[in-house]
């Protein structure tokens, strides 16, 4: 494969499938959204489960250790008994919520669009 070819561009830790691989769950998309519309980017475990509605504790907690883990949000253990946890969106979380939000917006702009898509068996309409 040459430098700079077609094949080069989509190699396995391009940039762009570096960024899908983000969006491996539906979660980190709407706990980022989340975290930076509802809760000015920082916000406890419990109020953040509260704010997405179908989420369960355990998908949230794998959810956050994976952005934590890439560097979108970062843990904060308050000093409390009990121990209160807090998580804050990132410089790089906070940069990756503009492309989500340009997301969103497409979808709520283009819901009737959405609307005419096959749905598929395992979607469900919130």
């Amino acid at each position: 494969m040459q430098s700079g070819s077609i094949e080069d561009e989509w190699r396995e830790d391009c940039a762009p499938r570096r960024v899908l691989a983000l969006f491996a769950t539906k979660w980190t998309s709407m706990v980022l959204h989340t975290l930076h519309v509802r809760h000015l980017g920082a916000c406890r475990t419990g109020a953040l489960q509260r704010s997405l509605p179908g989420i369960s504790k355990k998908m949230l907690t794998q959810t956050l250790r994976d952005m934590e883990e890439v560097g979108l949000v970062t843990r904060h253990v308050q000093s409390a008994i009990p121990p209160a946890v807090e998580y804050r969106l990132t410089p790089l979380g906070q940069r990756f919520v503009e492309p989500v939000e340009l997301l969103y917006a497409w979808g709520r702009d283009n819901a009737d669009a959405l609307d005419q898509l096959g749905s598929r068996s395992t979607a469900r309409r919130l």
